[in-house]
């Protein structure tokens, strides 16, 4: 494998390791489950995206390749899918989008 290939890869492989940590960071620190999911939803498919990509530097063109081209397809149409469904769950459910300048009652938290 050449230099220049090797170096691409590793720094595809950073860059998508580096938006999945963003994406868990906001996870942890955003304050409801709309602004979490907002975060997830965004972040991961650059993310997977990135690391895919380096993975398939790294094997070269070969059916590891192909499959790799195929989970990404699979992460593309999914993800969003299952966001949509999470929220429209959370809000069928009775949970509301928490609003910046709204107190909540202490019953409701």
């Amino acid at each position: 494998m050449t230099p220049l290939i090797d170096i691409l890869s590793w720094i595809s492989l950073l860059v998508g390791g580096a938006f999945i940590v963003v994406g868990a960071l906001g996870l942890v620190r955003l304050p409801d489950l709309y602004t979490r999911l907002h975060a997830s939803g965004i972040i991961d498919i650059p993310g997977a995206g990135f690391i895919v990509l380096g993975l398939a530097l790294q094997a070269g063109w070969s059916l590891v390749t192909a499959k790799l081209l195929v989970l990404m397809l699979l992460i593309i149409f999914t993800s969003p899918t299952a966001t949509h469904a999470v929220a429209r769950a959370a809000m069928h459910m009775g949970n509301r989008p928490r609003l910046a300048n709204t107190e909540v009652e202490p019953s409701k938290r």
